[in-house]
C-alpha cells in the first residue's frame, strides 16, 4: 500500500518544479517534502526526482505520479476534493491549435497537463503509462486502452506566392522540392517528406527549417521562409485571401484516434465525449 500523502508530495514537486513550491502548495515545510520524497525513493529503491531547475521525474517517478493522479480521479467520483484531479493527456500541437481546446473547455472540476508530441508518437506515452489518454494517428490500440476513430485532419502544402515564384517557377517537381527550403516541426515530423514522396513517387531528401510551433509554421510560410504542410483549418483564410497558395491539388489527410485507459473508462467518459464532439466540428 502506498502512502498517498507521499505520492501527492512527489506530484507537487514535479507540478511546481521545486521542493519549496511544493511545500507551499501543500502547506508543509520544505524539509517535510524532502523527507517524504527520500522515504519514497528508499522504499522504491530508485531515484524518482531529477533534482534540477525545474525538477523533473525519472521514468519510475512519472509512473508513480500517473498512479497518484488515477487514484485522485477515481476518488473525485466519490466526493469532491480540495485539489481537482489532473488529467494528463498527449496531443499534437496541430490538434491543439485547431480543435482540442473547445473539448477541454467543456469540462469543469479538472486540471489538464498536456504533453505535446507528434500524432504518430503520442501513443507511446500511453504505452509507458505516463498519460491517461492520447490523440494519435496510430491505428492499433495500446494494450489496456480503448480506441475511438475521430476523423481526418487535412494538411495542405502551402507557401507564399513570392516563394512559389522563386522556387517553383516551373511548377512543383522533384528537382525543385529537393532545392527549396521546407519547414519541419521537429525531428519526428514526417509530413513534408510524406507529401513530397507522394508527389514524386518515392523518397525525397528535403532541406528544412525547424520550427516547433503550429502558428509559427503558418507565419513562416506567410513570410516566405519555406513551404510546409499546414492544417487546412489554420490556413483556410490565408488561402482564400491569396496570402498563401497550395503547392498542388493533393492534400494529405491524417486519421486521428482517441485512445484512453480502459480501467478509467467511467471517470474519463466526460472527456472522451467532449473530444468526440469537438472532433466532429473540424475533422473530416
Amino acid at each position: 500500500m502506498f502512502d498517498y500523502a507521499t505520492l501527492e508530495a512527489l506530484a507537487a514537486v514535479i507540478d511546481t518544479g521545486s521542493f519549496d513550491a511544493a511545500a507551499a502548495r501543500l502547506g508543509v515545510t520544505p524539509p517535510a517534502i524532502s523527507q517524504r520524497i527520500k522515504a519514497l525513493e528508499e522504499r522504491m529503491g530508485t531515484a524518482l526526482v531529477i533534482r534540477a531547475q525545474p525538477c523533473r521525474p525519472t521514468e519510475d517517478g512519472a509512473r508513480l505520479i500517473t498512479h497518484q493522479r488515477e487514484v485522485a480521479l477515481l476518488e473525485a467520483q466519490l466526493a469532491p476534493a480540495d485539489m481537482p484531479p489532473v488529467l494528463r493527456i498527449a496531443v499534437s500541437a496541430d490538434s491543439l491549435a485547431t480543435w482540442v481546446l473547445p473539448a477541454l473547455s467543456a469540462l469543469e472540476g479538472v486540471l489538464f497537463d498536456l504533453v505535446i508530441d507528434d500524432q504518430d508518437h503520442a501513443h507511446h506515452w500511453l504505452a509507458r503509462g505516463e498519460v491517461v489518454g492520447a490523440i494519435t494517428a496510430d491505428t492499433g490500440p495500446v494494450v489496456g486502452c480503448d480506441t475511438v476513430a475521430l476523423g481526418r485532419l487535412r494538411y495542405i502544402a502551402t507557401a507564399s506566392p513570392a516563394f512559389v515564384a522563386q522556387h517553383f517557377p516551373d511548377g512543383v517537381n522533384c528537382t525543385a522540392l529537393r532545392a527549396a527550403p521546407a519547414l519541419q516541426f521537429n525531428a519526428k515530423d514526417r509530413l513534408q517528406e510524406d507529401w513530397a514522396a507522394m508527389i514524386c513517387g518515392g523518397p525525397v531528401s528535403l532541406r528544412a527549417h525547424r520550427i516547433g510551433s503550429s502558428e509559427g509554421f503558418v507565419d513562416a510560410a506567410l513570410h516566405g521562409l519555406g513551404w510546409g504542410m499546414n492544417p487546412e483549418p489554420l490556413v483556410r483564410a490565408h488561402l482564400a485571401s491569396g496570402a498563401l497558395v497550395a503547392l498542388g491539388p493533393a492534400p494529405l489527410d491524417v486519421p486521428l484516434h482517441w485512445q484512453s485507459l480502459r480501467r478509467l473508462k467511467t471517470p474519463l467518459a466526460p472527456l472522451s465525449a467532449a473530444v468526440r464532439k469537438a472532433a466532429k466540428t473540424v475533422l473530416l
